[in-house]
């Protein structure tokens, strides 16, 4: 469920806090293929499932920074926040990939509020997103996004 905030301050009062999960997401080959293709990343473990299944991992794995990019997926099903002119990606700090993500897996992320900053003319939140594999003791990525909020 998302955990919604009526205005950007009141995120001020949250830091610490869990803020829930998204769906769970099922990585398949084609998105893995498409990924590949707009990267210009074709690397075999990741596109040549014959060959993969004789790599690492017995199978394809998804690109690490897909697991990352679906981070920008799961934020909104993770937290709301009201009461805004517009919100906006300001960037990302300590990006971790502890685990790999293998074809067929499902993924979902995790978001706990790390940091609430007044900056001019918006409020700066820092969320940690652990994108987790389900049935897996590691996750697969590990990210503290800065997202700006700016009040309507």
């Amino acid at each position: 469920m998302t955990r919604i905030f009526e205005t950007p301050a009141a995120l001020d009062g949250c830091v610490g806090e869990e803020l829930g999960h998204s769906d769970w997401l099922r990585i398949d080959q084609a998105r893995i293929d498409l990924f590949a293709e707009a990267t210009g990343d074709h690397q075999w473990i990741h596109v040549d499932p014959e060959r993969a299944k004789d790599g690492p991992f017995g199978a394809c794995i998804a690109h690490g920074y897909l697991t990352l990019s679906l981070v920008n997926l799961f934020l909104p099903q993770i937290l709301e926040v009201r009461g805004i002119s517009m919100g906006v990606n300001y960037g990302c700090e300590r990006a971790r990939f502890p685990s790999a993500v293998k074809v067929g897996s499902r993924v979902r992320g995790r978001g706990e509020l790390v940091a609430v900053e007044a900056i001019k003319d918006a409020v700066q939140a820092t969320i940690r997103v652990t994108v987790e594999v389900e049935g897996a003791g590691r996750p697969a990525c590990v990210v503290d996004t800065i997202s700006r909020y700016f009040p309507a």
